[in-house]
């Protein structure tokens, strides 16, 4: 199981490698019959990488061997039976990693000296990831969660549970989680230290943070601190602290849905306020000019918007895949730039921006 993208992971996969820091990228499918092709395809990309690092007169000997068997090594452990929509596989220098993405990617080789990862950037904003703190009165567990995915558990200051000598098994037979549960003083504490590690997450990667525990456990966790005010959604059902994943998934898939698309419906009110003010960017070369420009505060883009572009030196203009200066993931260029630059990015449906050329952004000036 790969770890949940975060803004360290991402900090650390963008810093500088030791040459040759080499990409390897994936369009995969996820069913048959389409996925046929993808371990021949994944085989036949990882020796076009092989023969670049061999060829390549910068690399020496010993880091030629190393980088080689790196690569070796991520294929033993790209796992296709359980595909997503893209692969990334990145390797240097004594370190190699394998990333599943839920959003295609276009198939390359690239040896520099970082790894390519605006694809991982965007794929990690589309997927709307949030947070879920599964509660009990004995234990609180954390998830990382994103769209259309059972969330995973995460480790570290999580789990929290209350100190074992003062869980009595009799007691809480007879009375189980009601009110009472939650009046002593060691789950007072148990619970100030669930919304303090809670709180050093979400500082570390803020999030959107659901919360799902029976009605007297979030009632007593608000008493505890902010973390229930400022939850995304709470939902109060027992018996999910421990999971499983996917019984967590159905219970926040409502609130999940409804929270969605009031984001969404804020993103186009923005839009339109701005259209109005005439702080508006429309269409692939006005947005990444913007960009380019640091002037945007928030870029929208439509969930399943390709485009291949080349720059003729004043616009982007249309080109087809292979062409010389090609750049065809220009759309996950324009998302890891506008984050780059301090601007909101968001996904919204396919269809929604259909009338501005699928890519649009509120300018700050």
């Amino acid at each position: 199981m790969q770890a949940p993208i975060s803004p360290a992971v991402l900090a650390d996969l963008r810093r500088p490698r030791p040459y040759p820091a080499v990409s390897v990228l994936l369009p995969t499918h996820r069913r048959e019959p389409d996925n046929a092709q993808d371990a021949v395809r994944l085989r036949n990309l990882l020796e076009e990488a092989k023969d670049a690092v061999h060829n390549d007169p910068e690399v020496s000997r010993a880091d030629r061997i190393d980088v080689i068997g790196q690569l070796d090594q991520a294929l033993g452990e790209v796992d296709l039976v359980h595909a997503e929509d893209g692969l990334a596989i990145f390797a240097a220098p004594g370190e190699h990693q394998v990333w599943t993405l839920a959003r295609t990617v276009p198939a390359r080789v690239l040896l520099a000296q970082t790894f390519l990862t605006r694809n991982l950037v965007a794929a990690h904003v589309a997927n709307q990831p949030f947070w879920v703190l599964a509660l009990s009165a004995d234990v609180a567990t954390l998830w990382s969660g994103s769209k259309g995915r059972a969330p995973e558990q995460v480790t570290g200051s999580f789990p929290v549970r209350r100190v074992p000598e003062d869980f009595d098994p009799e007691r809480e037979e007879q009375i189980g989680d009601t009110p009472s549960t939650f009046n002593d003083e060691r789950t007072r504490q148990f619970l100030r230290q669930v919304t303090e590690n809670a709180g050093v997450v979400v500082a570390a990667d803020p999030r959107p943070m659901y919360l799902v525990g029976e009605a007297e456990a979030l009632a007593a966790l608000d008493d505890a601190g902010r973390l229930v005010k400022d939850a995304a959604g709470r939902i109060a059902q027992g018996g999910l602290a421990e999971g499983p994943a996917e019984a967590l998934r159905q219970a926040l898939a409502a609130a999940a849905g409804q929270r969605a698309e009031e984001e969404v419906a804020g993103v186009l009110s923005e839009l339109d306020d701005a259209r109005s003010r005439k702080a508006f960017a429309g269409g692939v070369d006005e947005v990444w000019q913007s960009v380019a420009e640091a002037r945007v505060a928030l870029v929208a883009i439509e969930d399943g918007y390709r485009t291949t572009v080349r720059d003729d030196g004043d616009h982007l203009v249309p080109a087809a895949a292979g062409d010389r200066g090609a750049r065809d993931d220009i759309v996950d260029e324009i998302a890891e730039q506008a984050l780059d630059t301090g601007a909101r990015v968001r996904f919204v449906p396919d269809g929604e921006l259909a009338d501005v050329g699928h890519v649009a952004a509120v300018l700050r000036y």
